[in-house]
């Protein structure tokens, strides 16, 4: 936090790094950075993806952050923001939680998630306070002895990163946790979309309406976000198109909220027909025999690509499995089962699926 504010300080274009990147990722940001070129607008240069082989930032700057920020008070109805911060702040979703209880003069309090992970919890939380997490923390939390009742002094429970399954939205509805599923990315400074938690618990699902600084539509099912939280391209381009197309397909239900259908660019072709890995993994974790489980296609010479279902490692009942399976179409059911470890989530709880598609590819 101290080293952001320096950078700003010191003026010209500000670079967010992880400090997990390795010899590989710090000598791209090198090179990239001899291209800067400092200007006015796009000067906060944050990372988006890099697992699909190279670095890419997304420039933002106070305009773009600012818009994040007022949206967000105007779509929860608050003055102040106040939040618990267990992100890493070079990943958006961090950083917008710090950012948030800045701009709005708010409390920011924060705290490890290895501590939150092994029950040390922060009993002084600031009032009304917000607390962010992809869906693995939450369902670890879930877990924990004597966190339910932790979770809900919070003001809402924001809940992104990812998809979460509907198992995990359904026990946090029992537990009635203040949840805000939501969607948004690097590109858009963090949410575009969120379900409010009062909405959430009479029973409205999916990832909210558009917050008001932002406008989601659909090109061919995939999404799109407008709004003056878009960045301004990516360095060391610049864009002044406050519009972005994700690689996400999507569609709004009956009650106006926005629905995740998977990636584009993740979805299996099998035999002439597509499957949506997030249909199948939903079946699967349903059998209760995977602590987590990603469904990824791989190269076949008879279907095309086969469907696979990747897990950490240990042995699911087959039974149970098959047990599940039966509700999806014959094409649909993985054909194999691989065990993967180490299981590779990053920090922000994604899957690098071209990794486990190598790895699966190889696997006997």
């Amino acid at each position: 936090m101290a080293a952001f504010a320096g950078a700003i300080a010191a003026g010209g274009d500000v670079f967010l790094g992880n400090p997990s990147w390795r010899e590989r990722e710090r000598g791209e940001l090198s090179r990239l950075m001899t291209l800067s070129e400092p200007g006015p607008e796009g000067w906060l240069m944050i990372p988006s993806g890099g697992s699909g082989g190279g670095l890419k930032f997304a420039r933002h700057d106070g305009c773009t952050l600012e818009a994040a920020v007022r949206g967000f008070q105007r779509h929860f109805r608050v003055d102040r923001v106040n939040s618990l911060g267990v992100l890493p702040l070079h990943h958006v979703s961090g950083l917008m939680a710090w950012m948030r209880a800045v701009m709005t003069g708010g409390s920011y309090l924060p705290w490890s998630w290895k501590d939150l992970e092994e029950g040390r919890l922060p009993t002084a939380l600031p009032p009304e306070c917000c607390l962010s997490l992809v869906p693995t923390q939450l369902n670890r939390l879930l877990d924990a002895p004597g966190t339910v009742d932790w979770l809900r002094r919070f003001r809402v429970i924001f809940v992104g990163g990812g998809p979460a399954w509907a198992a995990l939205t359904e026990r946090a509805a029992e537990l009635r946790l203040p949840l805000s599923p939501c969607y948004g990315a690097t590109e858009t400074a963090a949410m575009a979309t969120a379900l409010r938690p009062e909405d959430f618990l009479r029973g409205v699902r999916g990832c909210g309406q558009p917050l008001p600084h932002a406008s989601v539509e659909f090109s061919d099912g995939v999404i799109r976000v407008s709004g003056e939280s878009v960045h301004k391209g990516y360095f060391p381009g610049r864009s002044a198109e406050r519009s972005w197309v994700t690689e996400d397909l999507g569609g709004f239900n009956a009650d106006m909220s926005l629905v995740v259908l998977g990636r584009r660019d993740s979805v299996i072709v099998t035999g002439g027909k597509k499957v949506s890995p997030l249909e199948v993994e939903a079946v699967l974790r349903r059998s209760g025999q995977f602590e987590d489980v990603t469904v990824i296609g791989v190269p076949d010479p008879d279907w095309g690509e086969m469907v696979v279902a990747c897990h950490p490692p240990g042995s699911p009942r087959m039974a149970d499995v098959e047990a599940v399976l039966a509700d999806l179409e014959p094409y649909k059911r993985p054909k194999r089962f691989v065990a993967v470890a180490p299981w590779p989530r990053n920090e922000q709880g994604k899957i690098d699926r071209a990794g486990l598609a190598r790895l699966a590819s190889g696997a006997a």
